[in-house]
């Protein structure tokens, strides 16, 4: 059992959207099976690994921020591992020892106590009602996408004006974060499809929106949009994935919760338990400038029992190591063992 220390006075229902994620699961909602391996207790000298409580932006202040300092400082005296979390589109590195998890950031960017988060989703197949079931291996490749995918003038603006807002909030300490680069995630969305769409050799079914989350309002609006798009993916066994705002895809962890096949961009990201998983097998990364030539090669030697079998695995790989409960089960026996 690994023994947990956080500061519970952070531990508030205002909070609950801001914690740590393994601690939404020993405190808000008890999880039994993580409970049999993290202990949360009451004195930062009886622990194996302090936790701090909250998402490392919420210390924005700087009243704040030195708590957080200190929080680090103190379990560092003490030999303590430390484990922080980093939530929302950009994320930050703490250039200290502690182990910072975060939803994304730069592959080559990162080190070695960066642990990647996966978005942490419901299961597709409840919003569904339905079971999981594979596809058959057709001719040509089948892929599709529902989402943002805009390519006008006034969209680019309109993303370049929010970016320079941002990192004018970033330069004034206002906001804490690492720097990324102008990316008009929505306006590459739409050249990469269209591309897609124009070889003879792939079958697309693809729905664009001109807007994030296709801009509905009403909780009927989004229920409809909502099943759509999971249609769509249950429908196709490759599904188009590529980085948001952030250098991450919620699709990607969607597509492998149903089961299909990611079909994902490079753009220098990284992936969860790289320890445990060899993501080749789950995948398919691709160059933007071989993007179209990767898929219909990918197809092609695939055999039909193998094409099958991936399908399963990717929803066996979500159930096993990439839903939240499963995730810090993998994570509790990578710290387990450093400690031998």
């Amino acid at each position: 059992m690994l023994k947990v220390y956080t500061e519970q006075i952070y531990l508030t229902p205002e909070n609950r959207r801001f914690v740590f994620p393994l601690l939404f699961d020993l405190w808000y909602v008890p999880n039994t099976e993580l409970l049999e391996k993290y202990q949360i207790v009451s004195e930062i000298a009886d622990c194996d690994i302090a936790v701090v409580p909250i998402d490392i932006a919420r210390y924005d202040s700087s009243k704040r921020q030195q708590k957080l300092n200190d929080f680090i400082k103190k379990a560092s005296d003490l030999d303590k591992k430390v484990w922080l979390y980093s939530g929302g589109d950009y994320g930050k590195s703490v250039s200290t020892n502690a182990y910072t998890f975060r939803l994304g950031g730069f592959a080559t960017l990162l080190d070695s106590q960066t642990f990647i988060l996966p978005s942490f989703i419901n299961d597709p197949y409840v919003i569904l009602a339905k079971e999981f079931r594979t596809l058959d291996k057709s001719p040509q490749a089948q892929i599709g996408f529902v989402g943002h995918a805009n390519n006008s003038f006034v969209k680019r603006i309109k993303e370049y004006l929010l970016f320079l807002n941002y990192n004018f909030k970033r330069w004034i300490g206002k906001i804490q974060t690492d720097f990324q680069p102008f990316y008009s995630s929505s306006s590459k969305r739409y050249k990469y499809l269209k591309q897609l769409e124009k070889s003879p050799e792939v079958e697309t079914h693809f729905i664009f929106r001109d807007k994030y989350r296709a801009g509905v309002k009403t909780t009927e609006e989004k229920r409809v949009t909502r099943l759509e798009f999971f249609e769509n993916m249950e429908s196709h066994p490759y599904t188009f994935c590529m980085r948001g705002v952030g250098n991450f895809s919620v699709r990607f962890y969607e597509a492998l919760a149903m089961g299909r096949i990611p079909f994902v961009v490079d753009t220098d990201f990284s992936l969860p338990l790289n320890q445990d998983i060899n993501w080749d097998k789950h995948c398919v990364i691709v160059k933007a400038d071989k993007m179209v030539a990767s898929l219909i090669d990918f197809h092609q030697r695939i055999s039909e029992e193998d094409f099958e079998i991936m399908q399963q695995n990717n929803r066996k790989l979500w159930q096993s190591h990439l839903e939240r409960k499963a995730y810090f089960l993998k994570v509790y026996s990578l710290f387990k063992v450093a400690r031998k």
